[in-house]
């Protein structure tokens, strides 16, 4: 398949609704491929395009631990409490009128930006319920959020981890564009207390994230948890 005839297959699939993720499922190609090319075809519609509408936007509860927010956004955390760091944000936008397109992201607001994202997938009212309560089942809760706020925990931690050495997942490029546009320049400032602290996940290399810490920062300027040191 040719980049023409690979184009116009994502301007189909994409017209029928497809994500991203899905449309690189179903054309065998990678989702790196399949990004480029829906921004491509978002900016030809030009500014009659019409994004889907939001009907619901969540952020867990503790959100703000440990991190700077502009008093001025008027954002609130319901339960400004726990150990912080980890942010999980759900969007849900519309996708027929009895089903929603529905996608998750986790971030490491402290150190490592965007870690995993979940989706996107077209639910309807009672699946959305119960994904929601199982997304947010790792927290004390979970509460409404302003798109606003969504855009400046997710792009803003991926911006943020770019200045210390870190890129997002893999699979956070081709759903980003279901939060909206991105103007940039964050009211949240990232780290905890304003300094990166990484906490070692399962899944995480410590030894290769210190490393890069260390290129960027002197080591009196990080702080961190590993599982061969409890905190630095």
């Amino acid at each position: 398949m040719d980049s023409a005839e690979l184009k116009n297959r994502v301007r189909e699939l994409r017209a029928q609704g497809g994500s991203p993720k899905e449309i690189a499922r179903a054309l065998g190609v990678s989702p790196s491929a399949v990004a480029p090319l829906v921004r491509e075809i978002a900016a030809e519609g030009g500014s009659t395009a019409r994004e889907p509408v939001v009907v619901g936007c969540w952020v867990n509860v503790g959100w703000s631990v440990g991190l700077g927010v502009d008093p001025a956004r008027g954002w609130v955390d319901e339960n400004p409490s726990g150990p912080g760091g980890m942010v999980s944000v759900l969007l849900a936008r519309r996708h027929t009128w009895d089903k929603m397109t529905v996608c998750g992201y986790l971030a490491d607001v402290y150190c490592l930006g965007v870690k995993n994202t979940i989706g996107p997938d077209v639910l309807d009212e009672r699946q959305l319920r119960a994904f929601r309560d199982y997304f947010f089942g790792d927290y004390a809760g979970w509460q409404e959020a302003p798109i606003e706020l969504a855009r400046d925990i997710v792009f803003g931690s991926a911006d943020y981890a770019q200045t210390l050495g870190f890129e997002p997942h893999e699979d956070f490029p081709p759903v980003s564009d279901l939060l909206g546009k991105w103007e940039g320049d964050s009211a949240i400032t990232f780290g905890r207390d304003g300094r990166p602290f990484f906490v070692a996940g399962p899944n995480d290399d410590p030894g290769k994230v210190i490393r890069i810490l260390q290129r960027k920062l002197d080591p009196s300027e990080f702080d961190y948890v590993t599982p061969e040191y409890p905190e630095s």
